[in-house]
């Protein structure tokens, strides 16, 4: 996989700019509020656990 030189990550790029919306009213304020959730959610989904290689599961 070739990775670009001098620019930024665009996920993270996406989340900043996510991140920089201001709201215009509760409702739109809930939605940004979920979506921050719903990220944080999937970032514990896809944090890989340390294996206890003493225990191994036969």
């Amino acid at each position: 996989m070739s990775k670009a030189k001098g620019t930024a990550d665009k996920n993270l790029t996406n989340v900043v700019e996510a991140l920089e919306t201001t709201p215009v009213n509760s409702h739109h304020a809930q939605q940004l509020q979920q979506d921050k959730n719903d990220r944080r959610h999937q970032d514990s989904l896809n944090f890989d656990q340390p294996s206890d290689l003493g225990h191994p599961r036969s």
